[in-house]
């Protein structure tokens, strides 16, 4: 048999190539511009002989559709050994053979991606937040280089999604994003009860603290309960089941605008995502017919629903940090102070974990977004005016959809909130100047006044939890610090101490940084102290025993400590050395921002 012949029995058979027969050299008969505004640059004509010829080689059928077919990407974040990513890529297949059907060019590519998840707590977690610029860089290289008309986007992990909003933003063509969907919950036998990613990380602190036990059977160790939370917590594909940084950043983007009506919260192995998938062919060809492009959609209105879908929610801290720098690129003016204003005045409502019980396929099954932004139009507090993906009003998308069931218990009623603000509260003080981001349920108090415990790196704390040297005797706030942007580098996320603490039940425990935490984490927390210890911030300063005050009433965050001698140890303080001088994460550490403006790396 023919070697050519044998490639063609592996491969799976792609539809044919319907090309469109209305299209004529660059206008649509009605009069409306061409869907192949950008790639006819390369197509039509004679002036880039040489792409026309590796275009053909790469899968055009036909002069017809060289001439006049416009040009797709499908940019997937796909890549093995992450369960948010593993099934990207068949994703983007099918979302392939529906834009071929449409009579459109498709050429799926893929870009970086790094396992918070895997990385937690050790080195690796420094490469997590660059790959966000990454990502945007790929998308927004690829996009132009070969002058694509549109892009399909298909994110699964937390940094996924605002880097490709990022990209999308930047080379600004018509581009719609669906999320690879949330997991399903896990189930352990051991402690009888659903689990999730957190409760590895929370079962920890426990175990280290030997107070691992479960309530059914005595007789299972601890060891035995670790074993059946890592073999049972992440049951196949999908993001992170609760309202961590994934599900708070697509359900986010899908109330701006940008995802198809409940792609944030189809879980990636129900058959709706393959279906969402056949559907966004159709809406990328809206979007090019009617010229909806990101600047269209990246609105301060949209960025507004962003906020309080944020808020509704209980979302996670590291959304302050994306939706900052999604809309400085966009150039769409937004503020901590925004978070704020919006915090103040939206309830926090949903019992989602990491603080509540339930998970984001626990909510696919009572209705999704649409169902929760149904509630929140009619009540005023959702702008259903502005426009999608779709060509309708997000009003106009999630008409068809049912409203809340009765008696369902994941999202309360407007009148009964889990807390009548947001969770989420921006501190300043003479420890953080220009500020810091809480995420304070209510459920931990409002106002936690501590000794100081300081730890130069999260290594160092993790060290101490794992030889139990966090006493429980008086209230301490441990200072983890030269974690920010620059000092980390990378500002990694400390999901492993902050989960520690609360399987531990340390109480009587604050924890501050200017890293980051994950999604999951919660208890008394605050991040992104700014400026970080690394540039010579406050935090830089703290000692052991200070006295320090988070007051989440009169949003400040302070060490009893007067300003004279804080100058005074400022002037003595001398910044350390570099933990790295070459490759990426000192690439990234020179050109990254500040994290009160989303720790960016292309400030201008």
């Amino acid at each position: 048999m023919d070697p050519k012949d044998l490639e063609k029995q592996r491969q799976p058979e792609e539809p044919r190539y319907l090309s469109f027969p209305h299209l004529s050299n660059g206008t649509l008969r009605d009069g409306k511009p061409a869907l192949n505004k950008y790639s006819s640059t390369l197509t039509n004509g004679h002036d880039f002989p040489g792409a026309q010829a590796m275009l053909y080689a790469a899968g055009v059928p036909d002069e017809h559709a060289m001439k006049n077919s416009p040009q797709i990407g499908i940019a997937s974040v796909w890549w093995e050994g992450n369960p948010c990513n593993t099934h990207l890529l068949g994703l983007g297949k099918e979302i392939k053979t529906a834009v071929l059907r449409q009579g459109m060019l498709a050429w799926q590519y893929n870009t970086i991606g790094v396992s918070d998840g895997i990385t937690m707590g050790g080195e690796g977690m420094r490469f997590s937040l660059q790959t966000r610029e990454i990502i945007a860089d790929s998308i927004e290289t690829v996009t132009c280089a070969q002058h694509h008309d549109a892009c399909i986007a298909i994110p699964g992990c937390d940094k996924n999604m605002p880097g490709v909003i990022m990209a999308f933003a930047r080379h600004n063509r018509p581009s719609l994003m669906v999320y690879g969907g949330t997991i399903q919950p896990g189930y352990s036998e051991t402690l009888r009860k659903p689990i999730n990613i957190s409760s590895c990380y929370e079962a920890h602190g426990a175990y280290i603290y030997k107070t691992l036990k479960s309530e059914h059977d005595p007789n299972i160790t601890p060891d035995q309960i670790m074993e059946d939370l890592e073999k049972h917590a992440c049951p196949g594909a999908g993001a992170c089941g609760g309202m961590y940084t994934a599900n708070t950043m697509s359900t986010s983007i899908e109330a701006m605008g940008l995802m198809l009506p409940n792609s944030s919260c189809i879980p990636a192995t129900s058959p709706a995502k393959m279906r969402e998938c056949v559907r966004a062919a159709s809406a990328i060809k809206v979007c090019m017919e009617n010229n909806i492009t990101p600047s269209r959609l990246l609105t301060k209105a949209s960025f507004e629903n962003a906020l309080v879908m944020m808020m509704i929610l209980g979302g996670s801290t590291n959304a302050v940090l994306h939706l900052l720098a999604m809309a400085g690129t966009a150039g769409v003016p937004l503020t901590l102070d925004d978070f704020q204003r919006v915090s103040n005045k939206i309830p926090f409502i949903a019992d989602l974990a990491p603080s509540g019980k339930y998970f984001v396929a626990d909510l696919f099954d009572i209705g999704g977004m649409p169902s929760v932004m149904k509630l929140l139009v009619a009540a005023g507090l959702l702008d259903g005016s502005i426009p999608t993906v779709t060509g309708k009003t997000l009003a106009e998308n999630i008409e068809p959809f049912p409203s809340l069931p009765q008696g369902q218990e994941i999202i309360r009623s407007l009148d009964n909130p889990i807390k009548a603000t947001g969770h989420i509260e921006i501190l300043r003080g003479n420890l953080a100047p220009d500020g810091a981001v809480a995420k304070i349920t209510g459920k931990e108090g409002l106002k936690f006044i501590g000794k100081a415990m300081v730890f130069d790196k999260e290594s160092q704390l993790d060290a101490a939890l794992n030889a139990g040297k966090i006493p429980r005797r008086e209230n301490l706030v441990l200072v983890v610090r030269y974690e920010g942007p620059k000092g980390g580098p990378g500002m990694p996320e400390q999901l492993k101490a902050s989960a520690a603490l609360m399987g531990a039940k340390l109480t009587n425990v604050a924890l501050i940084t200017d890293g980051r935490y994950s999604g999951a984490s919660h208890g008394f927390i605050v991040g992104h102290i700014c400026p970080e210890a690394a540039v010579g911030g406050p935090v830089a300063v703290v000692r052991n025993g200070d006295t320090i005050t988070i007051d989440a009433v009169e949003n400040r965050i302070d060490m009893d400590v007067s300003d004279e001698e804080i100058k005074k140890r400022l002037a003595e303080w001398k910044a350390p050395r570099m933990p790295v001088t070459r490759g990426v994460l000192a690439k990234y550490a020179r050109l990254v921002g500040d994290a009160s403006h989303g720790a960016m790396t292309d400030l201008f």
